[in-house]
């Protein structure tokens, strides 16, 4: 039966859909601030090295190349509210083991290793169960509405995250943030919780016997994304940018804290200018779409709107290291504008059914890049020196909305939002 909150034509007056999307902000807020609280606990209290800091930054991410595949497929099989809400409770138990192990002494890089690729596994479980769900609560012709907000709301939490856990650092101490990392998660889950509106059951004998292998649906959802032309450079040009910005994230404490000798609450205040932009770009989105076209300043937003992101590594002493953060600002507004539009552009198109498989092989390929790049940020810090480093950072990621310009899109006004016919997913014209 469907919801009673179905019937309003306004999903703000939707119950079940306002508690789902402010338990994933929150949830994704929470991975997020984990994203960088986690390197300020290695820098702060462990006094880690750049490398260090680079292979905590891979662990953080690794989930997203190690198991985003399989996931699709799985969270296809299983009910996904049930999943999020366990997810979540995992991840109260794993973050909040870093600020108790801090209160006894017992804090070590090992155990900071361990938090980051646990708690990556079961952020990509959720993220990927979320944007599946969606379709459970929401009408048809609700649905564009709905993956609106939510990609907006997972944009900004994207840029916003880091930024609050640098400001949590600043306010609470590093272990504070961790602590308060965690209970953001137990916060989530008590929102899914009092979610009404549950997935329709099929009978257990004709689930198995239409089950295909798991191999098989994540070849599916793999194929899906290469074929459509959008959707493919829209992953090369997530994944190339990811590459290259989670070195920024990765070393801009280092760089603010060990170069510029900033003291951790300047740092915290410093990088959550990140959010200013993060935000403006999700409030200015739909207006921009509107005015320009929303194929049109997907690539405009990535050419042009971001070049001040090389303003970054030129940060000095003094007033100079507000450059850092209006270069940061400006890398924030322009992602935050272009995923808006992308997101939108994946949720639309794709069959409600592989959803789950084609988000993961999206993810798979756009934050499979994110360990890599770490790793790579933390060995070009230690033997270039970590402005140099960042100094291909930025180059690298302005250059990342080439991606979009040679597509498709540099041709359309507009992104098309309807299912995309066969014959026009074959590939770049």
């Amino acid at each position: 039966m469907l919801d009673e909150n179905r019937k309003h034509p306004s999903i703000w007056r939707h119950r079940d859909f306002l508690l789902l999307w402010g338990g994933q902000t929150v949830s994704e807020m929470g991975s997020q601030v984990t994203i960088l609280a986690l390197p300020l606990v290695a820098v702060v209290l462990l006094e880690a090295s750049a490398f260090q800091v680079g292979l905590l930054s891979a662990a953080e991410t690794s989930a997203y190349l190690l198991v985003a595949l399989p996931a699709g497929a799985i969270v296809d099989r299983v009910p996904k509210l049930r999943l999020m809400i366990w997810c979540n409770l995992a991840l109260f138990l794993v973050i909040g083991s870093v600020p108790l192990a801090h209160a006894v002494g017992a804090l070590t890089l090992a155990q900071l290793y361990a938090v980051a690729l646990v708690s990556s596994v079961f952020s990509v479980f959720f993220s990927v169960a979320y944007q599946s769900y969606l379709p459970v609560l929401l009408d048809r012709d609700q649905l564009m509405d709905g993956n609106g907000k939510v990609a907006v709301s997972g944009s900004v939490a994207q840029i916003a995250g880091p930024s609050l856990g640098a400001g949590l650092v600043a306010l609470v101490g590093a272990a504070g943030a961790m602590a308060a990392d965690a209970l953001s998660f137990a916060l989530s889950a008590g929102s899914l919780t009092a979610v009404r509106t549950r997935e329709p059951r099929r009978p257990a004998a004709e689930a198995d016997r239409r089950r295909p292998r798991l191999w098989a649906q994540i070849r599916e959802g793999l194929s899906y994304v290469t074929r459509d032309p959008i959707l493919r450079n829209s992953v090369a040009f997530n994944g190339t940018a990811n590459f290259f910005v989670i070195m920024v994230e990765t070393l801009g404490p280092v760089f603010l804290i060990r170069t510029l000798h900033l003291r951790p609450a300047l740092v915290g205040l410093l990088l959550a200018l990140g959010a200013v932009g993060g935000v403006a770009g999700g409030v200015a989105a739909r207006y921009l779409a509107r005015k320009v076209g929303s194929a049109r300043i997907s690539w405009i937003s990535m050419t042009v709107l971001s070049l001040p992101g090389l303003l970054i590594p030129l940060a000095g002493h003094g007033w100079w290291v507000l450059l850092f953060g209006f270069g940061w600002i400006s890398w924030t507004f322009a992602s935050t504008v272009a995923g808006v539009s992308l997101t939108t552009y994946r949720q639309a198109a794709c069959p409600p059914d592989m959803l789950g498989r084609v988000s993961a092989a999206a993810r798979w390929i756009t934050w499979g890049t994110l360990p890599l790049g770490g790793v790579a940020g933390g060995a070009l810090a230690t033997a270039l020196g970590v402005r140099t480093t960042l100094w291909i950072a930025v180059t690298g990621g302005c250059c990342a909305g080439l991606w979009l310009f040679f597509s498709p899109l540099r041709g359309m006004r507009d992104i098309p939002l309807g299912r995309p016919e066969p014959e026009l997913a074959g590939g770049l014209p």
